[in-house]
């Protein structure tokens, strides 16, 4: 018997069709058929990405009389939001650095004339 390794969120927006479907939910809550609507690719191929993103937490199946609808969950995001946050914080040094250089480069300009 296999086991399968616990999906985790960075799997779950790794691939762009899922990402494509948090995008939807996340605007509104759809059912599976809406949701498989917006995607040129088999129903079963749409069920097993839902499957992922409810597997990472990300998707919540909610039965309303004969439908059942996705919300989205992002506080699983969290986790995405932590481990981008010293990139972003480098990036926004270098930015601030190179407005920095930008600025001297303007005031030495202005010197000169």
């Amino acid at each position: 018997m296999a086991i399968q390794a616990r999906r985790d969120v960075f799997q779950a927006i790794a691939d762009p069709t899922r990402r494509q479907i948090m995008g939807l939910v996340a605007r509104e809550r759809m059912n599976l058929n809406a949701i498989a609507d917006n995607f040129e690719m088999s129903r079963p191929a749409i069920s097993q990405h839902i499957k992922i993103l409810m597997e990472c937490g990300l998707l919540n199946i909610k039965q309303q009389g004969r439908e059942r609808y996705c919300e989205v969950e992002l506080k699983p995001l969290t986790e995405v939001a932590d481990w981008m946050q010293p990139f972003i914080q480098m990036w926004e040094q270098r930015f601030d650095r190179l407005d920095d250089v930008l600025n001297q480069m303007k005031t030495d300009k202005k010197s000169k004339k």
